[in-house]
């Protein structure tokens, strides 16, 4: 099963000409894929008007979402953020870190474009894939 961050999506999004999300489509059409819930609030944050709203909002209320254990997923996303740190690297945004662990304590492959993540796995056991689809 795959987890697919908000940075796939956006690449989609951005992409009129539709070719992005002909390439996603086929990648996910065979396989079980979540996106993290984090994903939805990003992904709504960044719309421009109230009819965006709407039309994003409606899209992602048919979406499977893997939710996280709230009991341990802020203190472990905030050691995983200290951890790197103390390392010499910085992660630009801490929801790349509860998404991370998300993806780790749900044993899943995450799905990405996003540099962030690639720093992450060399230094845990995160599983993922970088997947910019201009590529």
């Amino acid at each position: 099963m795959l987890l697919i961050d908000t940075s796939i999506w956006i690449e989609v999004l951005r992409d009129k000409s539709r070719v992005k999300a002909t390439k996603l489509k086929k990648i996910i059409a065979v396989r079980d894929y979540y996106l993290p819930i984090f994903t939805k609030m990003e992904l709504l944050q960044g719309c421009k008007n109230e009819v965006e709203w709407v039309k994003m909002s409606s899209y992602l209320a048919s979406q499977n979402y893997l939710m996280p254990n709230y009991d341990s997923i802020w203190e472990n996303s905030a050691r995983l953020y200290f951890e790197l740190r103390r390392k010499g690297i910085t992660i630009r945004s801490n929801i790349d870190c509860a998404i991370s662990i998300l993806a780790i304590e749900n044993h899943l492959t995450l799905y990405h474009c996003d540099r962030d993540f690639e720093a992450i796995s060399k230094h845990t056991v995160l599983k993922q894939k970088k997947l910019c689809l201009s590529d």
